[in-house]
């Protein structure tokens, strides 16, 4: 699958609220806004990643010019970390680790960090797929799950 990455405008954040809604993506995803149908809470969300010079946040498109998803990268300079949502009807087309992989030529600063719920096997890949690696695992509260959850830890190394 062909995709690019282009800055977030307003007219891409509807798109994001209903993929962020999908109760798959969100049962995939698991650690996810503790309520997702907040649009007040998501909106303020969106104005403050926009707003941060530190965050790189992109619009994943593709080549028919379809929203994807979106892709990420925040955090303070010794833990930066990826993050990437990628609507369901787009799972499983390469669109994922296509962003994943554009992101980090934006991105050059090494280490970077990921997690995954250890049961998302297809983000699991993705991030193995782009040269990340298990650093290691914990145990957190998952909104999407309502309840504990595994978590793989990821870096991609220098």
């Amino acid at each position: 699958m062909g995709i690019t990455l282009r800055g977030v405008t307003d007219a891409d954040l509807p798109v994001f609220f209903a993929q962020m809604n999908d109760p798959e993506g969100i049962r995939m995803a698991a650690f996810t806004a503790k309520d997702p149908s907040d649009s007040a809470h998501f909106q303020a969300h969106w104005a403050r990643i926009r707003q941060d010079p530190a965050v790189i946040v992109r619009t994943v498109v593709d080549d028919g010019g379809e929203i994807v998803g979106h892709a990420s990268v925040f955090g303070p300079p010794e833990g930066r970390e990826v993050t990437y949502w990628i609507g369901r009807q787009h799972w499983g087309r390469g669109a994922a680790t296509a962003a994943l992989r554009k992101l980090l030529e934006l991105a050059p600063e090494r280490p970077l960090h990921a997690r995954a719920a250890a049961d998302n096997l297809g983000s699991i890949r993705v991030l193995e797929k782009c040269g990340f690696v298990v650093t290691g695992n914990e145990r957190d509260f998952a909104n999407g799950w309502g309840e504990e959850v595994d978590e793989l830890l990821f870096a991609l190394p220098d």
